[in-house]
Order: structure tokens, then sequence, then C-alpha cells
């Protein structure tokens, strides 16, 4: 049987506005496997972004927990960031360092030596088609070669998880197809990933299981050939739109 790498139990986020509380997350529990692609979906507001940003410890949640490989990630903080990669929706990559150097700082960030600096430049800048790149500015760099910058940089430090906020948004059909080829290797190299999109076509075509998210409580978490067999359609966005239309008419 397969052990999960993550485990999010209950986990709850309230927040406080203009003396109103609001449930950003209700009890979510879920599991993510070694080498799984796990597609977040959900409508703006459904709580995906606030659920990826407690995983990657930028918020921490108000009541629940979440385990990494059987142990509270609260327990020893730094250990499970060395696990984990983090590629951004909005790209933050410093334009005043060329692609190497933005690379390196980044596995100085993460206390790497210079030699597996060097190892792991190397193999990124080729697996990810950024050689030519690698002595370039990052203003110089188009969108689509920016993006596989910052999967790289969230690459350096060798993580077991990685999280991709909307990595192809506004990109050209094209890119968009060769950066779901890259995501695809992380996958076969036994790298969990967590990929929040708004493309249907996306997470159809990537994700192993889908999760989606509606008004901070998980709705449903299952394979797109499941969910196909289930409802007796072709394509996950006519799914996925049958389903808010049930979400929101239990809501009524």
């Amino acid at each position: 049987m397969r052990r999960p790498i993550l485990e999010i139990k209950n986990v709850t986020k309230l927040y406080r506005d203009k003396g109103k509380t609001i449930r950003a997350l209700n009890d979510v529990s879920l599991d993510l496997y070694p080498g799984e692609i796990l597609g977040l979906l959900g409508v703006n507001g459904a709580g995906k972004t606030t659920l990826s940003s407690i995983i990657a410890t930028l918020h921490p949640p108000t009541s629940g927990t979440i385990l990494f490989e059987g142990h509270s990630i609260y327990k020893n903080i730094i250990s499970y960031r060395k696990a984990l990669g983090l590629c951004p929706q909005r790209q933050n990559l410093d334009t005043f360092l060329t692609v190497r150097e933005n690379l390196v700082f980044a596995g100085k960030y993460f206390l790497l030596s210079e030699q597996e600096i060097k190892e792991r430049l190397d193999i990124l800048l080729s697996q990810l088609q950024l050689t030519k790149y690698a002595d370039f500015s990052i203003r110089a760099l188009s969108g689509g070669t920016k993006q596989r910058v910052l999967i790289a940089r969230a690459l350096m430090h060798n993580p077991k998880i990685v999280i991709l906020d909307e990595p192809t948004v506004g990109l050209d059909p094209d890119i968009r197809r060769s950066l779901w080829d890259q995501i695809l290797k992380l996958k076969a190299m036994g790298i969990s990933v967590i990929l929040t999109t708004h493309y249907l076509d996306e997470a159809e075509y990537l994700s192993d299981r889908i999760c989606i998210l509606h008004e901070g409580s998980i709705r449903l978490i299952e394979s797109v050939k499941a969910l196909k067999e289930q409802r007796g359609m072709q394509t996950l966005e006519n799914i996925f739109i049958e389903l808010l239309q049930e979400y929101r008419e239990q809501e009524c």
C-alpha cells in the first residue's frame, strides 16, 4: 500500500476583515502521494491560493495540521522547506541577475555546497533547455523562458514536492505545451506536484487526480478517468461546469 508523502488533516483557515470572520478553508483533508500530480481546481475565491500558501508555509492554518513523511511539518519547518519547491504565479526572479546567477543564489539559499550547486545547475539548464540562456539577463527572456527559469529555481535544492501556481497563465499555446512536457518530467523523476490552474485542459492532461475546492471546502477528489466514466462526459471542462452548477444549486 502506498504511503502519502504529504497529509493535510482537518485544515481550517479563518481571517478577520472589518470585524467579520471569513472562513477561507473549512476542515480540508487530503493526501499527496510520491510522484503524483494533483490538480487543485476551483473558481476564484474557492480557497486554492490559501491552501497552497499554507502547504508552502507562507501562512499558518488556524487549526489542523500537515504531515510530511508522517511527521508534523511544524516540528521541523526548516527541514520541510528544504523538501519543498515553490513556483509562484507572479514571476519574482531577480532582474538584475542572469539566469545562472538566479539559480546559484537559490542553491546558496538552501546551503548547497559549491559542487552541489554546479551539478544541479548543469542538470537543470540541460533538462529545461536553458543552457543557451544561462548568461542572459532575466529582462531579455520571453515569458515562457522565464517560467522555465522559475521551475529550475524551484528544483535547485532537489525537492520532493513542488507547488506550481498557475505555471502557464498568459503563455502562448505552444509554450504551454512545452511546459506541460517539463511538468510530466517532474513526475517521471518521482517528484510530487501540486498544480493550481484555471486551465481545465491543462489539469486534464497532467493530473493523476484532481481536487475541487468550493467555498473553502473540498467537494471532490478523483482521477479524471474515473470522473469521465462516472459522468459519461468526454472533457474535464464539461464535468467541472456541471459540478459547479450542482454545488450552487445545493447552496440555494
